[in-house]
């Protein structure tokens, strides 16, 4: 995490300081995971990763849980497909349909970038203290909350910007 601080002079607009939070963590976490190996991880696979993590899925759930289209969807999953994280399985109830997995590799992606997680909320306490890490994860959480309130839609989804 770099320690360079800006001029308190130009007062960024909230929602673009957010943005660029987001930005500088997601350009950090794809180095440490480059760093460990997986230099191929798309934009989009932790979305998939997240959602696959618990059981594997078929391509329609997978598409609607990101908010997309199945052809959209069918392109982020065969990139996972070639890349090694994604398989697809034979669906037990439906031989029709294919089910998709994640493959050993995915998790082990999976476990890097959760340690990633960890150790910048760690070296943020370190930074700002333990009470303004919390405040911050209270902050992004009454945000969050409150975003899921006032969706028609329901709770708010990770999904690929």
């Amino acid at each position: 995490m770099a320690t360079k601080t800006r001029p308190s002079a130009v007062r960024r607009d909230f929602g673009v300081l957010l943005n660029l939070a987001f930005g500088a963590f997601k350009s950090a976490l794809h180095e440490a995971m480059a760093r460990a190996g997986f230099d191929d991880v798309g934009p989009s696979f932790g979305y998939v990763f997240r959602l696959l993590a618990d059981e594997p899925r078929n391509l329609r759930d997978v598409a609607e849980a990101l908010g997309m289209t199945a052809p959209g969807a069918l392109k982020i999953v065969n990139d996972m497909v070639a890349k090694g994280y994604v398989e697809r399985l034979e669906h037990a109830e439906d031989g029709r349909q294919k089910l998709l997995g994640l493959t050993p590799r995915a998790r082990k992606a999976m476990r890097v970038a959760h340690a990633f997680h960890e150790q910048f909320e760690a070296e943020l306490a370190r930074r700002v203290g333990p009470r303004g890490t919390q405040a911050t994860r209270n902050l992004l959480e009454v945000i969050v909350s409150d975003a899921d309130a006032r969706s028609s839609d329901g709770p708010t989804r990770l999904r690929p910007l």
